[in-house]
């Protein structure tokens, strides 16, 4: 991208976990001076571990719902070139108890409204979609399959991607799967799978997974390398980008399966996980069955091979050792 030599990145939800990975790579690369790093959070105060860990990066309180902060985003920081929106209301059960608020945050019309308002076509948004727009009928959902959720967090996706697609001319949207990997720099709330997994495995007591819901679960860095990715392109050359794609890991597995690959890593006995049908808990939303995902598209695009579960798994446990 031709004209300043200074370039903006901002990261919406940068306090969340996949926000917090990226945010880390985007401080580490932009170490030769040539690209500024700010994030939004909607809590009171970014978290203080973060802005201590990342101290040339800037923090601006904002409401995706509603748009409230971005105009002092704008004033402070400038208009970004690159803009990657990680904000969301993710958890299923969540969007079904709360329609209207699921839609407000899910849907980033607030957000696209805004970049729209600088008049032209220097910023690229980057939004995180999900698996769950996919029905769960079959396997290895392709880009072009029909989007069919099955619940109201699919639907805020499927809706927000309909959005972006028609009001923005710079755009990836990115249908993640499971997103797992080390923990962050100022730790998340929400329970991390893998750690989990490990966690309750470690007791030696029976454990349920199940057996019979199949994903792509993706590593932190794999997701963080394809964003970066879209990122450095736009950066260096500004070609329009219109882009929509599955990025998911290599292995279709179920909850069980992943259970089974925490327990090889760790040396835990397969006795102690029971295999039990996804029907035999009742979660107050309906999740689809298999929403595992092609990502011949991701590799023939960008180069990147994520890496396979169970080195995943590996890497994680290993992370979480070191630290």
């Amino acid at each position: 991208m031709e004209g300043e030599k200074r370039k903006r990145v901002l990261v919406v939800g940068g306090s969340g976990y996949l926000g917090q990975h990226l945010l880390a790579a985007l401080a580490s690369s932009a170490g030769g001076g040539e690209m500024d790093v700010a994030f939004t959070h909607h809590r009171e105060a970014a978290p203080r571990q973060l802005l201590d860990a990342l101290p040339g990066v800037r923090a601006f309180r904002a409401d995706l719902s509603s748009g409230d902060g971005l105009e002092a985003v704008s004033a402070s920081f400038g208009q970004p070139h690159v803009i990657v929106n990680c904000a969301a209301i993710s958890v299923p059960r969540a969007c079904e108890t709360d329609p209207a608020a699921a839609m407000a945050t899910n849907v980033p019309s607030s957000l696209v409204n805004w970049s729209l308002s600088f008049g032209n076509d220097k910023s690229l948004l980057i939004h995180l979609s999900t698996d769950q727009v996919y029905e769960g009928l079959k396997s290895f959902y392709k880009e072009e399959d029909e989007t069919l959720p099955v619940n109201m967090y699919g639907n805020s996706k499927v809706a927000a991607e309909k959005f972006i697609t028609e009001k923005c001319s710079n755009y990836a949207i990115l249908r993640s799967s499971i997103i797992y990997g080390p923990q962050t720099i100022s730790p998340v709330e929400k329970s991390l799978p893998i750690q989990w997994m490990d966690s309750v495995l470690s007791k030696g007591q029976q454990v349920g997974f199940f057996n019979d819901e199949y994903r792509c679960p993706v590593y932190v860095k794999d997701m963080v390398d394809v964003i970066l990715s879209f990122t450095n392109s736009w950066l260096s050359d500004g070609k329009r980008i219109q882009v929509l794609l599955n990025v998911g890991g290599p292995d279709r597995v179920s909850r069980l399966q992943m259970a089974e690959s925490v327990a090889d890593v760790r040396g835990y006995s397969h006795s102690i996980i029971k295999s039990v049908p996804a029907s035999s808990v009742n979660r107050g939303v309906a999740s689809p069955s298999d929403i595992s995902m092609d990502i011949t598209k991701l590799t023939q695009m960008l180069g990147i091979q994520p890496i396979t579960f169970e080195d995943g798994v590996r890497a994680t446990l290993d992370a979480e050792a070191s630290t």
